[in-house]
């Protein structure tokens, strides 16, 4: 329990112990007179009995002055969502209605809306020759701006757009190196969470970085499990939504009938990885739902919670029941 003013407190605490030892005085000053008289002092406790609790009343009415509270944990949504976007050709098949990206897009703007003030929002639109990021702010209307403007184009880099939105959330440009043996230290950023629509079609590039660059191809597998466990090593949590179906469609990129399919495997294994959660969203419907079914950290905060209401109701008690005895047992207030 804390105090606002314990000043207050011990001026309060002070009066009352002074009414206590003034009543005591008082009591034992009539019994020495009424013995010296060779009066037998009888009842004079339960006299007192009202006063003790007036007593009482004002010792409260000292502690609900002073401003008592306590810190009470609330649990609250608050930190950093980037939102990632894959833009890539095969967003523009047609097995989700109208298409991929535009689901994608529909759900993500849901999910945008569903935040509260507290969180950051950030966008990261990626595929494999570029990356476009929103960096993270409170304005959700600017992030969900930013997501109406995305067009599809180019192939996918989920270890790109991983990196992307690390160094949204940090502030800073990381970057992986070739070799993919050493992880940078971005520091730990438990309240961050990155949200992943894509199809998991993932072309890769031979390095990573938030600027958006690309080296020569390695796999997009090891850059990708090189990207999740640096988010992972910082505390980040990444949710990734399956856009499309396992059936897939064909697609027409430069002319070139191209067939694209839903790869949860590659989702699944960025979600593990990092301790988030897979989604899938075959059908529009499923997309729609995606805004509630993601959920973000709580963050664990301690509020004071004031308890001086609490008190003052005590010391209103403790002050009537006292004035009520007094009264039956005396026939006088005072």
């Amino acid at each position: 329990m804390t105090f606002n003013n314990l000043i207050l407190l011990a001026v309060g605490l002070v009066i009352a112990a002074a009414l206590g030892w003034a009543a005591l005085s008082a009591s034992r000053r009539r019994s020495a007179a009424l013995a010296a008289a060779g009066v037998a002092a009888t009842g004079h406790r339960r006299r007192l009995s009202g006063l003790w609790f007036i007593i009482a009343g004002v010792a409260v009415l000292a502690v609900a002055i002073a401003g008592p509270a306590v810190n009470v944990p609330v649990s609250h949504a608050r930190g950093t969502v980037i939102v990632a976007i894959d833009v890539s050709g095969s967003m523009t098949a047609t097995d989700v209605s109208p298409n991929r990206l535009s689901a994608a897009k529909k759900a993500a703007h849901a999910f945008i809306n569903a935040q509260p003030s507290s969180v950051d929002v950030g966008v990261v639109a990626f595929e494999q020759g570029g990356l476009e990021a929103a960096v993270p702010t409170a304005d959700h209307a600017a992030a969900a701006a930013a997501i109406g403007r995305l067009s599809p184009g180019g192939g996918t880099s989920l270890g790109a757009a991983i990196i992307a939105a690390l160094s949204a959330i940090t502030h800073r440009t990381i970057v992986i190196g070739a070799n993919f043996t050493e992880l940078p230290n971005i520091g730990f950023w438990p309240s961050a969470t990155i949200v992943l629509f894509s199809d998991g079609q993932d072309g890769g590039a031979g390095s990573a970085s938030g600027g958006g660059a690309s080296g020569a191809s390695a796999g997009g597998g090891t850059e990708t499990d090189t990207a999740a466990a640096v988010a992972q090593q910082a505390g980040v949590h990444i949710d990734t939504v399956g856009v499309g179906t396992t059936t897939g469609t064909t697609v027409d990129v430069e002319g070139y009938h191209l067939f694209t399919g839903l790869d949860e495997g590659s989702l699944k294994a960025i979600s593990q990885t990092t301790g988030g959660s897979y989604h899938p969203a075959s059908n529009t419907s499923e997309l729609n739902g995606i805004a509630s079914s993601i959920d973000l950290r709580l963050t664990v905060t301690n509020q004071p919670y004031p308890l001086a209401g609490a008190f003052i109701a005590l010391a209103l008690l403790l002050l009537a029941a006292g004035a009520l005895l007094t009264v039956f047992r005396t026939g006088r207030v005072i």
